[in-house]
């Protein structure tokens, strides 16, 4: 079943836009393309925007029909089968609606929340249609931008199994991280990039890596990448790519951020749109407690010292901190995660929240997107987040693919007004109760319970490097040198 693939696409101008010729308006060469009518004016009429998100834009060419199953879709035998053993045996909506138009070759416009399964819709077709290429030292051929290095990371963990089963090499390049490692992962050759803006503009800046050969775009949270500022870096990238290339968009939210991304570079994309926030997931419930200043505190530690893990956002790093070495002095196994950690110490964090070893993530927003955790029943915004978006990412964390959570808000007299506006915005309505700690009802709806008093104190599983084998290398170095031989962070690097 080895198919090649080809990006059948109308030519694009240098700013990205398609090559409309006298049609005029975006798509109109994929009309002629496919026998549909030719229409001049872009994607046609658009559908009323939602409240805070730009219209959709109506596709001109027909989307194929969704489909039921990993076997209906046209994808090489091997990723069928990793699909297989890795037990993912049912496509969640967005996948089984997007691949039949992305393996096609279709720009695809999608938006899901986290945890919906957007990277498998976006990444299997990545590798269905790259499989059987081998790409040229620095010069991949596809090229999937993310905002974040937790996010990067989950990506790159999420298509490794899947990368490997059709031979295709990933590359993962992101700040905080030995520039060094990254050049020589895409000297070495790597089909597959996946990017933060900032360090891969670095990167080609350099002259460590060329985009020209990248044949299919994918950009991942792009509202997120917009809000962070990053939206002249991610078109600088995108007018470097192949501009006859297949462009798929994913994100949680489509704000008029991303207008600008989807006029410009996507052409004729298919739509879709499923779980398109937070407050629309039925296993999700949402709590607003409300709770005096003077009585915030205790409530918070006695919420991080129940049964089970959860997370919890404040705003600023200092915050943060202040918070996790207080926990860690009340008897909870809390571990602080946010922009001021290196990215060391965030992967080490992260991974002992995962494993347990840490059942309290304190956290500012770098931990609202990017993150997943499996069986995380309860998020808490201990301060109010002032944005319906960063509600909506941040108890993204629970109910994610179909279990069940909580999200948690203690509010203070002073903040009622202003959570009331932000929540009509999200579209919620929560479950809102006066609590103080040690009542029944904050113990009910969260497992709060007193923490034992016993201070803590997190250390770094210990892990046992493999013993050197005289024969591998030949003649042992002697000690003193090996001594002086630094020891490399793993990172991020290429990944087979």
């Amino acid at each position: 079943m080895n198919r090649t693939y080809t990006n059948d696409r109308p030519a694009r101008t240098r700013d990205g836009r398609a090559d409309a010729g006298r049609g005029g308006g975006y798509g109109s060469q994929a009309s002629r393309r496919t026998g549909g009518p030719v229409r001049s004016g872009g994607y046609g009429r658009r559908p009323a925007a939602v409240q805070g998100e730009f219209a959709l834009p109506r596709t001109i060419t027909p989307a194929l029909p969704a489909v039921e199953g990993f076997a209906n879709l046209d994808m090489p035998e091997q990723l069928l089968a990793e699909l297989g053993r890795q037990g993912v045996t049912v496509p969640f909506p967005i996948q089984g609606a997007t691949l039949p138009n992305s393996l096609a070759g279709r720009d695809v416009l999608g938006r899901g929340r986290t945890g919906s399964g957007k990277t498998l819709a976006f990444g299997l077709a990545l590798l269905a249609r790259t499989a059987g290429q081998r790409a040229e030292p620095r010069q991949p051929l596809g090229l999937i931008l993310v905002p974040t290095r937790e996010l990067a990371q989950q990506v790159t963990d999420a298509l490794t199994p899947y990368a490997r089963s059709v031979r295709l090499r990933l590359a993962t390049v992101v700040g905080g991280m030995s520039i060094g490692r990254q050049v020589s992962a895409l000297r070495g050759g790597a089909e597959v990039l996946v990017a933060t803006p900032g360090r891969l503009k670095d990167l080609i800046d350099r002259g460590d890596c060329r985009l020209n050969h990248v044949g299919i775009t994918v950009l991942d949270e792009a509202d997120q990448m917009a809000d962070m500022g990053f939206m002249p870096q991610v078109t600088a990238l995108l007018d470097q790519v192949r501009p006859e290339g297949q462009r798929m968009l994913f994100s949680a939210t489509l704000d008029r951020n991303v207008d600008l991304l989807v006029r410009r570079y996507l052409t004729d994309p298919v739509v879709h749109s499923v779980d398109p926030s937070a407050g629309a997931v039925t296993t999700m419930e949402h709590h607003v407690l409300h709770v005096h200043g003077a009585d915030k505190h205790a409530a918070t530690t006695e919420i991080a010292a129940r049964d089970g893990r959860v997370i919890m956002f404040l705003d600023t790093k200092h915050a943060v901190d202040r918070l996790t070495q207080d926990l860690l002095n009340s008897g909870v196994r809390a571990a602080a995660l946010h922009g001021g950690k290196s990215q060391p110490q965030r992967t080490r964090t992260l991974a002992q929240f995962k494993t347990g070893h840490v059942t309290v993530l304190v956290a500012t927003n770098v931990a609202a997107r990017g993150i997943h955790v499996d069986n995380l029943d309860l998020v808490v915004n201990v301060d109010p987040p002032t944005d319906h978006k960063d509600y909506l990412h941040r108890g993204g964390r629970t109910a994610r693919a179909g279990e069940s959570g909580s999200v948690v808000t203690l509010v203070t007299p002073n903040q009622r007004r202003g959570m009331v506006r932000l929540m009509a915005d999200a579209g919620i309505r929560p479950q809102t109760t006066q609590i103080r700690s040690g009542d029944e009802a904050l113990s009910r709806i969260t497992g709060a319970q007193a923490p034992s008093g016993i201070p803590v104190v997190i250390t770094a599983p210990v892990v046992e490097r493999p013993k050197r084998s005289a024969s591998s290398r030949g003649r042992r170095r002697p000690s003193s040198a090996t001594r002086r031989t630094p020891v490399r962070q793993s990172g991020f690097g290429t990944v087979a």
